[in-house]
């Protein structure tokens, strides 16, 4: 009896986040008196934790400026802000369930995944490539022909490599591994003779590792990820203010200073220079933002 009440209450509790998250997020927000940002804890430099333990990053402070535009909206500016870790695998169910309303990381913009969230502007675009070690010569696609290669689960990267094994015949062994730096970690140490993920998060993994000049990442690319910050689907009211918020730092300039604080500058808790000037792809969007998740409007 008590483990059917405990299930029961387990149940209501679920379906109470659900029902706030429909009723909207702003009225969420401001009957709880606080805003959850979903974070990741190795996604350098969107969003990770630094040496204090504190949540920091690009997409981090791009929340940040999200939520004082939310602070302005509701005239509450004490308004608490909560921190949820979340990993590739768990960040749609818990938005789509209402335990975070914003998540930020490192979160590919794709068609299909906006049939269950939504996303706000884009704030950066990346492609999905591999990093391995020079001495293993695998520069192009079909070098990983026959061989095993791994990649996180949850995430776009892992899905489209399997559809070009399958489409191009390569009869690659596809791993997964829980998160970037397990699945670098494979690589590095042989279970893998490749990591397949976006390539900035790549250079990030390989600029931090013991022996930065060991590895290289693939010239070749297989998509086109443009990242953005999600929110919860069918909510005008909410995106209206996190979009706003988002096309005002890009269109004040502010976008400028904080991409170059984590992209041209070191970062914690390391000091790694990622020294990654502003690409093309992304000056487009700071001109004409844009939410799309054609990877054809990147290009």
């Amino acid at each position: 009896m008590k483990i059917a009440f405990a299930v029961l209450a387990a149940a209501a509790l679920g379906f109470s986040a659900a029902a706030a998250a429909q009723e909207g997020t702003l009225q969420k927000i401001k009957s709880s008196g606080s805003i959850t940002i979903g974070h990741r804890d190795a996604s350098i430099p969107f969003s990770y934790y630094d040496d204090k333990q504190q949540v920091v990053g690009y997409a981090v402070d791009l929340c940040n400026r999200i939520v004082d535009a939310v602070k302005t909206e509701l005239k509450m500016p004490k308004l608490e802000t909560k921190y949820q870790l979340v990993t590739s695998a768990n960040r749609i169910p818990l938005m789509a369930n209402g335990t975070i309303d914003l998540e930020c990381g490192s979160t590919t913009n794709n068609i299909a995944r906006q049939k269950e969230v939504s996303f706000t502007i884009t704030h950066f675009v990346t492609a999905n490539r591999w990093v391995y070690k020079k001495s293993a010569k695998l520069d192009k696609l079909e070098a990983l022909k026959g061989k095993t290669i791994v990649s996180t689960a949850g995430t776009t990267n892992i899905k489209g490599m399997t559809e070009i094994n399958a489409a191009k015949n390569l009869g690659m062994n596809i791993i997964s591994a829980n998160g970037h730096p397990e699945a670098f970690q494979m690589m590095e140490t042989g279970r893998a003779v490749a990591f397949a993920m976006d390539d900035i998060l790549l250079a990030s993994l390989a600029a931090s590792s013991r022996n930065p000049a060991e590895f290289a990442i693939s010239s070749d690319k297989t998509s086109v990820e443009p990242y953005g910050i999600m929110l919860r689907k069918d909510d005008p009211a909410f995106k209206k203010v996190v979009d706003g918020a988002m096309v005002n730092t890009y269109k004040s300039g502010a976008i400028k200073g904080i991409y170059q604080k984590w992209f041209e500058k070191p970062v914690p808790p390391r000091g790694i220079n990622l020294n990654l000037p502003m690409t093309d792809a992304f000056k487009k969007v700071v001109a004409k933002p844009t939410d799309s998740g054609d990877p054809k409007d990147y290009e």
